[in-house]
């Protein structure tokens, strides 16, 4: 394969932010280039096989976090609970689905987003777009928004601050499986769902001391579960500095993450971040729209994926409660023409964005971008029929989510309306689900699953 790491320079390449002192960012690089890595390539396989089991339904994957990281929110109380609310999604679903669930995380490295456009103006005055804190800050000043490539240094430092955190909680027995009662965040008493969830962590509990009781001892394989990092590939610099050979493994490895995806903006065959995806070998999630054209989808995996590797690939479709139904059949038969094995994951997230103004409340009259609940379930229950009309399986969800009380989303259990937007709306990118929102997705979630498996 005529590939190497710095092979994506010479394509056409989008999403890339206009550095004023390009000898700057190379000066960057070359201290990215020294640093350690920030993930193991025997984790990557590790993932890469757990993804191979849910293409063929042998397990789910749930991936989830923030829309765009902050490098404020690298606290042990943000981790701490972005990690329960993946914990606690996952013993939902592992409840219904009788499957194992691989955890996913939209952390450790979610620092920059790709944006419709180049500049944003406020009263009369245009600046760059806010690109995430791996780019520029989201303050409207001229020199917040100057992209500066020392941020690339601090991204990697939150990172690593990260994933040291989330090992030491998962290594401490945060994660443990016997103890789920620990993860309880603090409002989980005010939620609606809390005494199903209580249910169902009891009926667990019961069920692992019942299978220890015959075996005689600790089931240590379920002890511990394991967590997984991803973002999406979008400062190809960046990734490059981080991408290595390792001894004893051929290939190129980036090392940023466990699972990096190719965004819609960036998805085209010819251009840079195909050309640099194509020859890592990490497992790439390669995200669908309503306006992708099947014949196109086809051919990217065959260009990422050539040699159609069991868990290479991920297709997650974000197609909208309204598009779903039209867009997403003829992506799976021209997947299926095509023989590509891929893990199909839904995100009904992007493609239910929309604009409302609050007519009343601290918010009143004034935009703001949220997505309804009703929509957000509408297009993963038509997921479901969908694949399971062609034959092809659902493998995976992924979520923009926060493990905290904020009001972004409208619906769910508390029945938030748009006049309580604004109480608590903390995004600067996207409306994220909250706690009790993605707790109750995952229950509906399982439900679905538990009865498709019995019927």
């Amino acid at each position: 394969m005529d590939w190497n790491p710095s092979s994506w320079q010479s394509r056409p390449t989008r999403q890339q932010p206009d550095y004023a002192n390009p000898a700057a960012l190379r000066g960057v690089c070359e201290q990215l280039r020294k640093l350690p890595p920030l993930v193991t390539s025997w984790e990557i396989e590790s993932l890469k096989s757990q993804l191979a089991e849910a293409a063929e339904g042998r397990r789910f994957l749930l991936q989830g976090g923030d829309c765009a990281e902050s490098f404020d929110d690298c606290t042990p109380g943000g981790i701490a609970n972005r990690l329960k609310i993946l914990l606690q999604m996952s013993v939902v679903l592992t409840h219904g689905a009788r499957r194992r669930v691989t955890r996913v995380g939209r952390f450790a490295g979610q620092y920059a987003k790709p944006r419709s456009a180049e500049m944003e103006t406020r009263a009369g005055t245009s600046l760059p777009t806010y690109r995430g804190d791996n780019v520029n800050s989201a303050d409207f000043s001229a020199t917040a928004r100057q992209p500066d490539p020392q941020l690339l240094l601090r991204g990697h430092e939150r990172s690593a601050m990260t994933l040291n955190f989330i090992r030491a909680l998962v290594e401490g027995g945060f994660a443990d499986l016997h103890h789920p009662e620990y993860w309880d965040l603090g409002f989980v008493e005010h939620s609606p769902l809390a005494a199903d969830y209580r249910r169902m962590v009891h009926s667990i509990g019961e069920s692992l001391r019942f299978m220890e009781t015959l075996a005689g001892a600790q089931v240590a394989e379920i002890s511990r579960v394991d967590f997984f990092t991803s973002h999406e590939c979008l400062l190809l610099p960046y990734e490059e500095a981080l991408t290595r050979q390792v001894p004893r493994r051929s290939g190129w490895w980036n090392l940023s993450t466990h699972f990096p995806w190719l965004g819609l903006r960036t998805a085209v065959a010819g251009e840079g971040h195909v050309e640099y995806l194509r020859g890592i070998q990490n497992p790439i999630a390669v995200k669908v729209g309503p306006n992708s054209q099947p014949a196109r989808v086809a051919e990217l995996c065959q260009i990422i994926n050539p040699a159609n590797e069991p868990g290479r690939l991920t297709l997650v479709h974000r197609m909208g409660a309204h598009g779903i139904a039209a867009a997403l059949g003829p992506v799976i038969d021209a997947v299926g023409r095509s023989g590509q094995r891929v893990v199909w994951a839904c995100e009904p997230m992007h493609g239910n964005t929309e604009s409302v103004t609050p007519s009343s409340g601290p918010g009143k009259g004034v935009p703001i971008k949220t997505r309804k609940f009703t929509h957000i379930l509408a297009e993963l229950e038509q997921a479901f029929e969908i694949h399971q009309a062609k034959g092809s399986v659902l493998g995976g969800v992924h979520f923009e989510l926060v493990g905290e009380d904020v009001t972004e989303c409208t619906g769910g259990a508390r029945g938030l309306t748009d006049d309580d937007l604004a109480r608590a709306y903390r995004s600067q990118v996207d409306p994220r689900l909250n706690y009790e929102q993605a707790l109750e997705l995952a229950m509906l979630i399982s439900r679905r699953m538990a009865r498709d498996s019995s019927s």
